[in-house]
């Protein structure tokens, strides 16, 4: 097949879908492999590594995309815009794309695509199973997150994270309350510990108590049963109102006692799970930090604007949007080697094999044969037409 990658052109977006050590993979697959010029400049790769690599170079958008079997992006394609062209025009039929397509946001690029009969596989929808592991862009992104979080607090509090003992006598070290012990969660614990914090962490799933624990934190616990609080696949699951209410509560608690705070909340296809409210906001220690890690889906903290940093009552509070970019370099690196395991999953032989019975194809893959297979997405489709 021929894999064409084209320059990211969503604001403030820095990683690029392909790293040069990962085109020699694709290429003993039995692939081609086509990059546009520049695509991974602001990540560090340049145009001459990926040549080196055994990539051919397009010099823009409309030849890379001519003969393009299968397309790999980082962000979804935009639809068009007065200041820029479509991203979906250009596609023909009968591209695979694939991409963090973002599956919870706007439905309609999926009709769309269907309608020109691109096959859209959304790597946020890679199952978390043992075969997949290699696949898993949306752990291997948010472990970038946790660790990046953690250095936007420090940055932007006033107070050292570590104790220190000096002349003028001893500096206390920082509270770092953490929301969610996801990867994110946990590479944020483990590196607010690195940093000299005193970190406790929140989640409702017990399961993952011990993981806290072992990374140095005290885990924050809440009296819900492990069926309640998450999925068979290991994800966090929406709580009952009265669950809620006391979760909320025994945050407001530890909010108060914190210096900072890093929510990192999220429930698969829903929006996130609000649990700092406006009112702990105010409660909280002027100069505190919150960092929000699910700004992309609205936030845990009542006060966040996603994409802004934002100052109320004398507290802090960051809801980055695409926070992996700002380590682009390595963040494009683990999410090529995810991408590039897929495709060699979808791809046996060189050649495309879409098994929709498999468990990893059929969970990744939104659109094929000119229709939205993906249940959450057609409803969503049917919500918006009445």
């Amino acid at each position: 097949m021929h894999i064409s990658v084209p320059v990211e052109m969503a604001d403030g977006e820095r990683r690029v879908a392909l790293v040069p050590e990962v085109v020699p993979q694709l290429l003993k697959g039995g692939h081609a492999v086509t990059v546009q010029t520049g695509c991974g400049a602001r990540a560090g790769f340049t145009d001459a590594a990926y040549r080196a690599a055994g990539s051919a170079i397009a010099a823009d958008a409309a030849s890379l995309y001519a003969d393009a079997d299968m397309v790999l992006r980082v962000q979804r394609p935009s639809e068009g815009e007065a200041s820029r062209p479509s991203e979906t025009d250009v596609l023909r039929a009968g591209t695979i794309l694939i991409g963090l397509l973002n599956p919870v946001g706007d439905p309609s690029l999926f009709r769309l695509l269907a309608e020109r009969n691109v096959t859209a596989c959304s790597m946020e929808l890679v199952p978390r199973t043992t075969r997949a592991q290699m696949m898993d862009a949306l752990s291997s992104q948010s472990t970038v997150a946790g660790y990046k979080a953690v250095l936007l607090a420090a940055n932007a509090l006033q107070k050292f994270f570590p104790m220190l003992m000096t002349a003028a006598g001893t500096v206390r070290p920082a509270k770092v309350l953490v929301i969610g012990a996801g990867v994110a969660g946990l590479q944020a614990i483990a590196t607010a510990r690195r940093i000299g914090a005193v970190v406790e962490a929140f989640d409702t799933r017990p399961v993952v108590k011990e993981q806290v624990k072992s990374l140095g934190a005290t885990f924050v616990e809440l009296d819900v049963g492990a069926e309640e609080a998450q999925d068979a696949g290991g994800y966090a699951k929406e709580l009952k109102d009265e669950h809620i209410r006391r979760e909320m509560e025994l945050i407001h608690e530890r909010a108060l006692l914190s210096d900072v705070i890093i929510t990192t909340a999220l429930v698969p296809g829903r929006r996130a799970p609000m649990l700092v409210s406006s009112a702990t906001v105010k409660a909280m220690r002027p100069g505190s930090v919150i960092v929000d890690l699910a700004g992309e889906q609205g936030g845990n903290c009542e006060a966040s604007v996603p994409g802004e940093t934002v100052e109320r009552d004398g507290v802090t509070i960051m809801a980055p949007l695409h926070i992996s970019s700002d380590l682009s370099y390595h963040a494009s690196q683990m999410y090529a080697r995810n991408v590039a395991a897929l495709v060699t999953h979808l791809t046996p032989g060189g050649e495309l094999k879409l098994d929709l019975d498999d468990d990893i194809t059929s969970a990744v893959c939104v659109t094929a044969g000119g229709a939205v297979r993906n249940a959450a997405i057609l409803e969503r489709l049917k919500e918006s037409e009445q």
